[in-house]
């Protein structure tokens, strides 16, 4: 059954927003928009297993939008792919997460699996 984010009208373009999926999952994740299109990746650096990402609720790209960043490590990551490109897991990569839209704007998460 799919797991309901939110509307992508709530998600302003170039930004963004954590999820604590207790519900149906033991991982937090988190969603990046970029125009039409919602990348989503679990909330933990690869370089220290489990180390949320974002310093503050939400914060999870870079001052310029461009990239995703771990503030704790200092890594970088690109959006689209989840590859570290700079820092301390240089290579290694976020876990994505399968996050869908319909018609309506709504976002959700395919399957609960998904963030396991």
């Amino acid at each position: 059954m799919p797991t309901y984010l939110c509307r992508l009208e709530e998600l302003a373009d170039g930004t963004a927003r954590g999820f604590d999926l207790a519900s149906v999952s033991r991982h937090p994740m988190f969603v990046v928009r970029r125009g039409d299109r919602v990348q989503g990746w679990l909330d933990a650096c690869p370089h220290v297993a489990g180390a949320p990402l974002a310093w503050r609720r939400d914060a999870y790209l870079s001052a310029d939008g461009a990239s995703i960043v771990c503030h704790g490590h200092g890594a970088v990551f690109d959006i689209d792919t989840g590859v570290c490109t700079r820092g301390p897991c240089m290579g290694q990569s976020l876990t994505p997460v399968s996050v869908e839209h319909d018609e309506e704007g709504a976002l959700w998460i395919a399957s609960p699996r998904a963030v396991d």
